[in-house]
């Protein structure tokens, strides 16, 4: 056998038989303990799910969330080794995060790993014997630039301070990336249902992907193969947690036809970009500014849905108008929107938030639960009308009209004229 076919099937000279683990190993020992919410990482335990010891996984899925799959085919083109590990030399988080309070508190933080980013530091001794442990957050520092922050600077909304923004419309950033790690019994009790309910829905709507969703109930932790978020901080990190610190903050769900390219039949990068001059100006005034950009696209449904409602807005009778808005949506998708913001909460937990001075959002639906789970908000910073282009009027018509954070609500005649351009 050549090199290259050693490397092509991942498994080196002697073929290794497929490991099922839809069901416990014999080796019950070699799991690490995994006590979700407490205080301590070595009490906590690591979160391992990564695929070289059967017997030692605790978590049921596998880091890097959809991307595994890609994993999964590097390693059958024979471009990476399935028993590859990381060298985590100097990837340490550039800034220090935590901890917090929240993070030893098992019913605020039930969709990602408090410790994620401490995985090299705090499970070192366990990683030098052997164990297989990833992390799933990491923490950078950047420069961002947008033109929609030089536009703000030329009007006098926004002056370059040499520290957080510079003279040539950088600013300065730290970047966290956070993968999704769900506590089962956590996330049932978040959406008042049972976690063998959810284990079988989950088990189900992924098309059997896990079966240790249903066959191993002592797996209490999933590693969902979904996208997970950024968190981008404007100010000094140190500051957050303190009881006197002052934030901003956007919760941003993604949006790429927006967001990236520009598309105006929505709000959604004008609103992400008003969000970051309020998170600038925080920091300048020494508070922090939090954006959390969410990978939930088109309301969760997916931009093929998204795109597919788009059409049967431009195309019904009548035209693109506010008093159909979630109906089109919900019509083709049979919801009107799959974000569920009970979980959105918990990266403000991780963050140390307790409450914040200026929550840059309209949507009740992601103020309900924040305030639901004990962050206090002070106040809620609507988009300007300057900023909604023309082809969104409908969009932000029908939000306005179905409870979204606004001093005037539109009426039943002004929702049924049609705002929006024709295909």
């Amino acid at each position: 056998m050549t090199g290259l076919n050693r490397l092509r099937d991942g498994k080196g000279i002697v073929p290794k038989p497929i490991i099922l683990t839809s069901h416990p190993q014999r080796r019950p020992a070699a799991t690490p303990p995994l006590a979700w919410g407490a205080a301590d990482p070595l009490a906590r335990g690591p979160v391992i799910a990564t695929l070289a010891d059967p017997a030692a996984r605790n978590a049921i899925g596998t880091h890097a969330g959809s991307y595994a799959l890609y994993r999964a085919l590097a390693v059958a083109s024979g471009q990476l080794r399935a028993d590859h590990r990381p060298d985590f030399r100097n990837t340490r988080p550039a800034v220090p995060v935590g901890p917090f309070p929240a993070w030893g508190d098992p019913g605020k933080i039930v969709s990602l790993d408090p410790w994620g980013h401490l995985v090299p530091e705090v499970f070192a001794d366990a990683m030098a014997a052997g164990q297989d442990i990833r992390p799933s957050i990491a923490v950078t520092r950047a420069h961002i630039n947008m033109p929609e922050l030089m536009q703000a600077m030329r009007d006098g909304r926004l002056l370059p301070d040499g520290e957080v923004l510079l003279g040539n419309g950088d600013v300065r950033v730290t970047k966290i990336a956070i993968e999704p790690v769900w506590f089962l019994p956590g996330v049932a009790a978040r959406f008042g249902i049972g976690e063998t309910e959810l284990r079988r829905d989950l088990f189900e709507q992924t098309g059997g992907m896990f079966p240790e969703l249903v066959t191993r109930p002592d797996l209490r932790v999933f590693l969902p193969p979904i996208g997970g978020m950024t968190v981008y901080l404007f100010g000094e990190p140190s500051k957050l947690g303190l009881p006197h610190t002052q934030v901003a903050c956007r919760i941003h769900d993604e949006c790429n036809g927006s967001d990236v390219f520009g598309s105006d039949i929505c709000t959604c990068r004008p609103y992400l970009a008003h969000g970051i001059e309020a998170c600038i100006g925080m920091a300048q005034e020494g508070g922090v500014g939090v954006i959390v950009y969410n990978r939930k696209e088109g309301r969760a449904l997916g931009e093929v849905t998204k795109f597919l409602v788009y059409n049967a807005r431009k195309r019904q009778e009548g035209g693109d108008r506010a008093d159909q808005y979630f109906q089109r949506t919900e019509c083709v998708a049979g919801v009107q929107d799959m974000r569920f913001q009970e979980l959105m909460p918990d990266v403000l937990h991780w963050l140390g938030i307790t409450r914040i001075d200026r929550l840059v959002s309209m949507s009740n639906m992601k103020f309900a639960p924040i305030i639901e789970s004990g962050i206090e908000v002070i106040s809620r910073v609507p988009i300007p009308d300057a900023l909604i282009p023309a082809d969104a009027q409908v969009e932000m018509d029908a939000k306005k009209a179905a409870g979204y954070f606004t001093e005037a609500v539109p009426d039943a005649a002004e929702l049924a004229i049609a705002k929006g351009r024709a295909l």
